[in-house]
């Protein structure tokens, strides 16, 4: 961690409980942009999934046996 995060964090701390919850929704709200090149790529992703799909080159699977794989 950075010099100037670590002071960051420390005026973050002395700060009253509202403004550092407004600073971390802040911060927060930051990180959860859609990046447009990601949701691009997806978007192309999905679109050739799909065509795959209708070739016949993938098949459908039933979502029940998907998350039973993954459940403990």
């Amino acid at each position: 961690m950075s010099s100037e995060a670590k002071t960051l964090i420390e005026r973050a701390r002395a700060l009253p409980p509202q403004d550092r919850i407004a600073l971390i929704e802040d911060v927060l709200d930051s990180l959860d942009r859609a990046d447009p090149n990601i949701d691009e790529m997806w978007a192309r992703e999905a679109n050739d999934r799909l065509a795959a799909y209708r070739r016949g080159e993938l098949t459908a699977k039933d979502l029940g046996d998907i998350v039973a794989k993954y459940r403990p």
